[in-house]
């Protein structure tokens, strides 16, 4: 495993992390969850990500039994959650966003759920229109304040207003975002290699990206289709699909087909490659994989013994942009 720092922070995260998105709580038993920790844990993963909102609070109950019964020691690894959408099917308002009120009972009921003392890293899910950023960034230092949480940063949120964060921690010397979570994958660049582009020296951002398989797209399992009890082949994962494919739906997959034929020809599977090519920007600290097999964790963590030429990453880009 390789490890990097989180941003301009002193943490060190692995490289590759596994998250609890869609599978925790939803498509996969306790039993395979903690297959899959175990098997992440014993290849040097440290960083387990969650959310308040990925299957009402299940997946978070799910993992947090799951590293119990296996006994990770605490000083050893990190686990994340997330805060805006709330743990309920239908949320009161006070339930979800970001004001003080609930990002403090978010807190406090991540940490029954995932059993522990205190969150490694606590995540803004999403920008929330209807709570001053102010009243967000003041909540957050409170909690890192009372040791509740170490780091705290943002998830899909604008530069703009990423900016307008740090510019009220350092007014009032509170504690800033550390890092972001967006998505990020040869589909989807844009943000993660342009918008942010100036705020990783500037701000010392450090990056957590997810889908680094494009919800598994640049697999090549789906080429011929949405069927069978793959992710996306789920009835209630329609959602997921649409922002799976995006809006320019085939030419996207036509780019898909071109990579995994390319794949091909290297002689690395799709999945592998896709993954070290997000691996490849300096400014990605971790790389969150999904999965629901261990035997499909372990193929992507092979994703750190991929070497290419730069000759050849320059015509993964291209059949892919």
């Amino acid at each position: 495993m390789q490890y990097r720092r989180l941003g301009s922070s002193g943490l060190q995260v692995s490289a590759l992390s596994f998250g609890a998105w869609v599978t925790f709580g939803a498509q996969i038993g306790r039993d395979t969850a903690r297959e899959l920790i175990a098997a992440a844990w014993d290849h040097g993963v440290n960083f387990f990500d969650n959310a308040e909102g990925y299957a009402n609070g299940e997946a978070e109950r799910v993992m947090g039994e799951a590293i119990a019964e296996l006994g990770l020691p605490r000083d050893g690894y990190c686990v994340s959650s997330k805060v805006f959408f709330g743990a309920e099917a239908e949320p009161r308002p006070t339930q979800r966003g970001l004001s003080r009120k609930h990002v403090v009972e978010a807190c406090h009921a991540a940490l029954k759920r995932l059993r522990v003392e205190h969150l490694d890293l606590y995540f803004c899910h999403r920008p929330d229109p209807d709570t001053p950023v102010e009243e967000t960034v003041w909540a957050m230092d409170s909690l890192v304040r009372q040791g509740k949480v170490l780091y705290w940063g943002t998830s899909e949120w604008p530069a703009a207003l990423i900016r307008e964060a740090h510019k009220i921690a350092r007014a009032h010397h509170l504690q800033p975002p550390s890092m972001e979570q967006p998505q990020y994958n040869l589909l989807h660049r844009e943000r993660v290699e342009l918008e942010y582009a100036p705020l990783y020296a500037e701000l010392g951002l450090g990056a957590t990206i997810w889908s680094p398989l494009a919800s598994g797209l640049l697999t090549g399992k789906y080429r011929a289709g949405f069927e069978g009890e793959s992710r996306l082949g789920h009835a209630d994962k329609e959602w997921l699909r649409r922002v799976a494919v995006g809006e320019s739906g085939q030419r996207r997959l036509e780019r898909v087909t071109a990579f995994v034929e390319l794949a091909q020809e290297l002689g690395v599977a799709p999945a592998s490659l896709a993954i070290a090519w997000c691996l490849r920007n300096p400014h990605v600290s971790t790389a969150i994989l999904g999965a629901s097999r261990v035997e499909q964790l372990l193929q992507n963590l092979g994703a750190l013994e991929v070497k290419l030429e730069d000759a050849q990453w320059q015509r993964v880009e291209a059949v892919t942009r």
